[in-house]
């Protein structure tokens, strides 16, 4: 045990002196990875904070239920009590003055609001149907715009599903852009690992000869890799650092025009520990190939 933690000690001590002596190559090698890992990495963060938003609407859709300007007051009784039957979760009245009061409270159309010489806008109800599914809620939609009275209905769940729809397909996107970025990352790390395999064929020849194994051999380079791939992932962290300070004032800005708060939230601890070890495992995959394969062909023994 304490000879093969020996050997651990040395083979580790060997990679970092090797990163140390080629300052250069060691650093193109990780903004190289860097660079790679952080596009997937900016993906599913950018996915992560609209998702965020999506998360802030109404878990149950709603029904906007507009009433026609001369509905007679007959019809709007039969409308409050359709409202009160079993397959309506909630109902509430918006009389046309409280809604013109939210349009001149809009900082966008407040304005617009002001210059309007009578109130063009309708009285309404906003419902919330028992119903979860899209045909079911709206059937309820269909079934109220039929009521004397009413002058259309509005089901505002399309653009909540559309935005659900493509953070799915964006998601997928992510894994499928990971998967082919975690082959440039081992190829990267290969293609580093073989010139330095390469570079020192010599030294490599002497420790056969001596009755080194390819075990003994592949080691250091396996550390290399690792290092190279951790590297990488720091640099990436780099990267996405820069895109969030320099995207930060921008989105708060629009954010504001919108009347919100809303902010980029960096990622967290565990994504951050996942990346860096993703990267290093793709590393150490990519020296392992390389070395094995160059030592299976005896190239480094020309």
């Amino acid at each position: 045990m304490i000879g093969w933690l020996r050997h651990q000690r040395h083979a580790l001590t060997a990679a970092l002196y090797r990163l140390r002596v080629q300052p250069v190559a060691t650093l193109l090698t990780a903004l190289a990875m860097g660079v790679a890992i952080s596009l997937p990495s900016g993906l599913y963060l950018a996915l992560g904070n609209l998702g965020r938003l999506a998360g802030d609407l109404p878990a149950q859709p709603e029904i906007s239920v507009f009433l026609d300007a001369d509905a007679s007051a007959a019809h709007k009784q039969a409308i409050a009590a359709r409202l009160q039957q079993p397959d309506i979760a909630q109902a509430r009245y918006v009389p046309k003055e409280e809604a013109l009061a939210a349009l001149s409270a809009a900082q966008d159309l407040a304005d617009i609001a002001a210059g309007l010489t009578q109130n063009p806008l309708p009285d309404a109800w906003v419902v919330r149907s028992q119903a979860s599914s899209r045909e079911e809620l709206a059937r309820v939609a269909a079934d109220l715009a039929r009521l004397p009275g009413v002058a259309e209905t509005h089901l505002d769940s399309q653009w909540a599903e559309r935005l659900q729809a493509a953070l799915a397909i964006g998601r997928t996107g992510v894994w499928l852009l990971t998967g082919l970025f975690a082959i440039a990352l081992i190829a990267i790390s290969g293609n580093a690992i073989r010139a330095l395999v390469l570079a020192r064929r010599d030294e490599i020849q002497v420790s056969r000869l001596i009755g080194a194994t390819d075990r003994y051999i592949r080691r250091p380079f396996l550390y290399l890799g690792a290092l190279q791939g951790l590297l990488g992932g720091l640099a990436a962290g780099g990267v996405l650092a820069l895109a969030g300070w320099v995207l930060h004032a921008p989105i708060e800005r629009l954010a504001g025009l919108y009347g919100s708060t809303f902010q980029l939230l960096p990622p967290t601890e565990a994504e951050i520990a996942v990346v860096l070890g993703l990267t290093t495992l793709f590393g150490w995959l990519g020296a392992w190939l390389t070395v094995r394969r160059t030592l299976r062909q005896g190239m480094a023994t020309r």
